[in-house]
């Protein structure tokens, strides 16, 4: 692994790496916000999914996460939302291909040589944080922004047991009903539908539920709405009586400046659950 740059943020670090991933079949990178309790051991910490078009940057620079982890003594870890690099293919679509892995491994050409997102942020990623940096690997947490969003729910939906909590910002609830899933999943997965239910947080939760404290915000100036589908995750926790905490903030849109707006109370949210 490689540093690529360690700052000094809220009395802690945050830091950039770069490793090479066999998920992925290339160098990936990843930042990380460790505070200052890191330094007398291990911490609990929050995985941060990015979303559409977005690196491991756009959060970390941008959310304004790191000085309330660093109130609550959490870490936080931004992975980059695909592959990239010489040979990773892509696509003009800003919807399809680099920065816009949809958190899923792709069975399918061109995509499936490197496009295992999941593999990279269910597995191989985390067994590398835990290895290297000073991280309790039974208190974690996860949340993420639009594709993050999805990303964050359906993993937590497929790995019960992993997380203490999960919250999304304006996540795309519903993809296999939206043109921001079908598109993808057709690409990455290919025609059967049924190989899109597990990446599907509105189907996960009519099937299965979640058994963890979930908080969701949205935007009522949100100008992707409709592709999210709020309204289908909402019917299906209603369905399935999760209790499960949704916000529509009137004013906001899809942007960071909505989700750094709500940061202080999704870090606040996770913390409860990490150190209960």
């Amino acid at each position: 692994m490689e540093t690529l740059s360690e700052n000094r943020c809220f009395g802690g670090i945050q830091g950039v790496y770069r490793y090479r991933s066999q998920a992925c079949d290339c160098d990936m990178t990843f930042g990380l916000f460790l505070p200052e309790e890191a330094r007398d051991g291990p911490v609990p910490v929050l995985w941060y999914l990015s979303g559409l078009t977005c690196t491991h940057e756009n959060a970390m620079t941008k959310a304004g996460a790191q000085g309330w982890a660093a109130e609550q003594g959490i870490a936080v870890v931004f992975p980059d939302t695909s592959p990239r690099g010489e040979g990773v293919p892509d696509s003009p679509d800003f919807d399809l291909g680099q920065g816009a892995g949809f958190y899923v491994n792709a069975t399918r050409p061109p995509w499936a040589t490197h496009y295992r997102m999941w593999d990279h942020v269910a597995t191989e990623l985390p067994e590398l944080v835990v290895r290297a940096f000073p991280i309790d690997p039974d208190r974690q947490a996860i949340a993420g922004h639009s594709m993050g969003g999805h990303g964050a729910l359906t993993l937590a939906m497929n790995l019960p047991g992993r997380f203490r909590s999960v919250s999304a910002f304006a996540p795309i609830c519903n993809p296999t009903g939206s043109d921001w899933g079908r598109k993808q999943f057709r690409a990455y997965l290919g025609g059967d539908e049924t190989a899109w239910a597990r990446h599907d947080a509105t189907l996960l939760m009519g099937e299965r539920g979640l058994d963890v404290p979930l908080l969701i915000d949205f935007g009522t100036e949100d100008q992707f709405i409709d592709l999210l589908r709020p309204e289908a995750l909402a019917a299906a926790i209603a369905a399935r009586r999760r209790p499960a905490t949704l916000r529509f903030q009137r004013g906001y849109d899809h942007s960071y400046f909505f989700v750094a707006s709500f940061m202080e109370d999704h870090v606040a949210f996770h913390a409860e659950a990490l150190w209960g």
